[in-house]
């Protein structure tokens, strides 16, 4: 009987050791602890935001429209209606949160046995890569918009049309790690000792694509949050009167010169959660390269 060799994917001590030695690597990056604290605090603040925003993020106050920040008990001010700004971002961010995660889940239960379809059977191959050249043919924004339009103006939608927008890159990058891990001695030394394709794509090729797959997602869900400011910009996402940073971006531009901060700060947190991802997905990308080990 054939002999197997140990596949990449190992278990008990040696995945602990794995696993210790990539969070020594993100340990000793400052970008990648700067960034992992940025979207844990990020995180609990939009859990819990129902609790922690200081004011209802529908009361309004037509006495003190355009507070500047600071003053009428309003640390981030009030927008045109009297609505308390640093409430509204916190809930806004949370939905933005929500459609960045749903829209990646989405992507990643198409994409992945989509690319692992096509990097492993050579007969679904060439179906599977002219679909995802076809998808890839419509812009992400222009894509996503269509779909939004389509299907109509509401969190879910938002999150399904910018996931589904996904697909093509979440495809494509399964399906270069599948060909590269097909072609490993541990894989060829299962195909020889009688095990089945699902065996050997379940136990041998997704468990050595999971790091790929993890950092797809990181850089996925800051585009995600991004298309989903713009489609609530549009009038295509979350709609009005819940909050979202991209619906407040919309209001607030009419009323920039008076009110600069009411656009503002949307703006800086939607760009700080995208960087922190971003940051952290390089971190975590770097961390998670086997190559590292010999440096």
């Amino acid at each position: 009987m054939t002999v197997l060799t140990v596949p990449m994917a190992e278990t008990g001590t040696a995945s602990i050791t794995r696993r210790t030695r990539v969070l020594r690597r993100l340990r000793r990056n400052p970008l990648a602890v700067v960034s992992f604290v940025v979207l844990a605090l990020a995180g609990v603040i939009a859990l819990l935001s129902p609790w922690l925003a200081p004011y209802s993020v529908d009361q309004t106050d037509f006495a003190r429209t355009f507070a500047p920040p600071g003053t009428a008990g309003h640390l981030l001010g009030t927008d045109d209606l009297g609505r308390d700004v640093l409430s509204r971002i916190m809930l806004g961010a949370r939905a933005s949160l929500q459609v960045g995660l749903l829209a990646v889940a989405t992507s990643l239960v198409i994409g992945v046995p989509l690319g692992l379809a096509a990097g492993y059977f050579r007969a679904w191959d060439a179906v599977i890569s002219r679909f995802t050249d076809l998808l890839l043919a419509f812009p992400f924004l222009i894509m996503a918009v269509g779909l939004a339009a389509i299907r109509g103006a509401s969190l879910g939608n938002a999150a399904v049309a910018i996931g589904i927008a996904q697909i093509p890159g979440v495809i494509r990058v399964v399906r270069s790690d599948t060909l590269r891990l097909k072609s490993l001695d541990f894989v060829a030394a299962a195909v020889v000792d009688g095990a089945s394709d699902l065996w050997v794509l379940a136990r041998h090729i997704l468990p050595n694509a999971t790091s790929v797959i993890l950092v797809q997602a990181t850089v996925a869900i800051p585009a995600a949050i991004l298309g989903e400011a713009v489609l609530s910009f549009l009038g295509l996402g979350i709609q009005p009167p819940a909050p979202s940073l991209g619906t407040m971006l919309a209001t607030a531009q009419q009323f920039a010169a008076r009110a600069p901060w009411a656009a503002v700060f949307p703006g800086v947190v939607i760009m700080g959660l995208a960087l922190a991802f971003n940051v952290f997905g390089d971190a975590l990308r770097d961390a998670l390269d086997p190559k590292g080990d010999r440096r």
